[in-house]
């Protein structure tokens, strides 16, 4: 028997936390006894029911996690082995990580990287990781650090959080964009340059705007992913994760075919392998256990349903990771 977070949809949406049998856990070759998982952005749409993130129900939420396999049907992996997941619908139509077990297919699995804990790693977790698959893609897109500021919106969130982090430590010159005046410190001791309000980004503006950023991370969309596209300096390029703001994307083909500017999408649920571990194998590295602890606030598995609605109501910065053996 284990805990877990469970979605239930009869005639009411709910979640609640339950204790299941491991006899009910989902299909897959490899059984994992989860130490933690994290508080995602889509977790807290599932838990919430104000997204259409689950797809099948009962669901157990939760997009990553990591622990130690307690037992596997596949030859890659052994009992005792330490690994991870980030995304391949777990959470969504598979269960997923907000759970004391969780069993899913071999494929979907990652080595957790020798120098991170469980911990560490959920700490990072799917944010960290889309935060550094958008650093790459600017990388590889060309963008250098003597090319220009760098605007990255969310920027108190984990993704942006990460980002700014990772993106000042490779010498880039960030600004931040947050609704949040009083993370301003916070920012600042992240690596950020300059903070600006997000009002002016997330407003409807001019299709053509002043030339402003070199490149971008944007996990918003809609009117603030619209305004970094008609702002971005000729050849820019912004990556994109998110829908915070909205899926519209209400621009113009103005900036692209005027300044030739590139919008990169940026996938975290079905990146493939290589593209994984070379994100984990670099966060590995280049993360600074101290940072990480000072931007995370850790929960316990029965208060993830209240925090959820935090989470959506903007009032919890950085990361949240879940312990949820207790």
């Amino acid at each position: 028997m284990f805990k877990a977070i469970q979605i239930t949809k009869n005639e009411d949406y709910s979640a609640a936390l339950v204790t299941l049998d491991e006899a009910v856990l989902a299909e897959g070759e490899v059984v994992v006894k989860v130490d933690y998982s994290t508080l995602n952005y889509k977790d807290a749409l599932a838990i919430t029911g104000k997204g259409p993130v689950v797809r099948q129900f009962p669901m157990v939420p939760g997009i990553d996690f990591a622990g130690v396999v307690s037992a596997s049907d596949d030859a890659r992996f052994k009992a005792g082995d330490r690994v991870l997941l980030n995304g391949y619908g777990v959470g969504e139509v598979h269960w997923g990580g907000l759970a004391q077990y969780a069993r899913v297919k071999a494929d979907w699995l990652l080595p957790l990287p020798e120098s991170l804990s469980p911990k560490q790693a959920m700490s990072l977790g799917t944010a960290g990781y889309t935060a550094m698959l958008c650093v790459q893609a600017l990388e590889r897109f060309g963008i250098t650090p003597d090319h220009g500021d760098i605007v990255v919106s969310g920027a108190a969130g984990g993704v942006g959080s990460v980002a700014i982090y990772l993106l000042a430590q490779r010498g880039y010159r960030v600004v931040a964009s947050t609704g949040r005046s009083a993370d301003q410190a916070y920012l600042t001791a992240l690596g950020a340059t300059e903070v600006v309000d997000r009002a002016a980004l997330s407003e409807k503006g001019k299709p053509l705007q002043k030339e402003r950023w070199a490149g971008a991370i944007d996990v918003a969309g809609s009117h603030t992913l619209a305004n970094i596209c008609a702002s971005l300096q000729y050849g820019g390029a912004v990556a994109a994760c998110g829908l915070a703001q909205g899926m519209d994307l209400p621009a113009t083909v103005a900036p692209f075919i005027l300044r030739g500017i590139t919008l990169l999408g940026i996938d975290s649920v079905y990146c493939p392998v290589a593209q994984r571990k070379q994100a984990w194998a670099s966060l590995a590295t280049e993360i600074d256990p101290q940072m990480l602890e000072d931007m995370t606030t850790e929960i316990a598995l029965s208060e993830t349903i209240e925090q959820a609605g935090e989470l959506l109501a903007g009032n919890i910065r950085g990361r949240v990771v879940v312990d949820v053996n207790r």
